[in-house]
């Protein structure tokens, strides 16, 4: 039973892993799209939805519990809160989150939206009394740490920058928010209708935002960009996130989504020519070694209260 237990986290950390290197992609679409930041986020949901409804019927008829095998009770799950919360926190995440990438650097609007694991540990102690233990926090210090180291070269100074890193760490309080609310829905749904029903609210929240800015793209490369956002960051990344989150602690997942950082600093090193310094490098490895410390210091009874917690309602 342990085996196997040791099998499926091991497997969630995979697609924790590929999650977040995807989706830490997900800035260099933003600086290249050619619609407004909240038009943008606004696609990427708007032109994820078939591919997640594809997902959600393919998982309806398995496992899915008997009243969401219908239309109707695919339909009556909208009264879940959790979904609209979801849905809600995601908007605002994301509307935050484009527009700090266009008045700052990717590596520190990516560094700062990923100080979620801040939050998220605070909001499961204060809410669920879900204490990190001093082992944890001092991994999150180091992840912190190797954070800092990546884009410590890149950090915005004075002006619109500013700006852009204080929305970047206002987009970090979103983002636990919505891991948390994810967290709990996995509990009880399935990874496509977690998918569709929150990636439905978030986009119909952002359409007003969305049509007071440059709302369609001028190019077929541009309606390639906003395409491509919206399989790999919302369908393939946020999906493989979503999926991980059954399975491991929400706060340690939240840990191991820093890791969008590092590849949101590859991917602006190969497209923008922001180059990786030792500095950085090293930074990449002391993120490593924190999630394997992260690991080490969980123990089984605090993965069983930690699953528990995941199923309250």
């Amino acid at each position: 039973m342990q085996r196997r237990r040791d099998r499926t986290e091991f497997l969630a950390l995979i697609a924790l892993f590929a999650g977040a290197l995807v989706t830490g992609g997900a800035g260099i679409l933003v600086r290249l799209s050619e619609t407004g930041p909240a038009a943008t986020a606004f696609w990427r949901g708007c032109l994820a939805l078939p591919w997640l409804a594809a997902w959600a019927l393919i998982e309806r008829r398995g496992a899915q519990p008997a009243p969401l095998r219908s239309f109707s009770g695919w339909l009556s799950s909208f009264r879940e809160p959790g979904f609209w919360w979801a849905g809600a926190f995601f908007a605002g995440d994301l509307a935050q989150w484009n527009s700090s990438l266009l008045l700052t650097s990717v590596a520190a609007s990516t560094l700062e939206a990923n100080l979620a694991p801040i939050f998220v540990a605070l909001i499961a102690w204060l809410r669920w009394r879900e204490r990190p233990t001093r082992g944890f926090v001092a991994a999150i210090g180091l992840a912190l740490a190797g954070m800092l180291l990546i884009v410590s070269p890149k950090f915005g100074s004075g002006g619109t920058a500013f700006l852009g890193d204080a929305l970047g760490l206002g987009t970090a309080i979103f983002y636990a928010s919505y891991l948390l609310a994810v967290a709990r829905l996995r509990a009880r749904y399935d990874t496509g209708i977690v998918m569709f029903n929150s990636t439905l609210v978030f986009t119909l929240l952002l359409l007003p935002l969305a049509l007071a800015q440059k709302f369609l793209p001028d190019t077929l490369t541009g309606w390639a960009i906003l395409a491509g956002g919206a399989a790999a960051s919302q369908v393939f990344g946020q999906g493989l996130i979503a999926y991980a989150l059954a399975h491991l602690p929400a706060t340690f997942s939240s840990l191991g989504l820093l890791v969008q950082t590092l590849g949101a600093a590859a991917c602006a090193w190969l497209v923008l020519g922001e180059r990786l310094s030792a500095v950085q490098m090293i930074g990449g490895c002391v993120i490593m070694g924190a999630i394997v410390l992260a690991r080490s210091v969980r123990k089984p009874a605090e993965v069983a209260a930690a699953d528990g917690c995941r199923q309250l309602t």
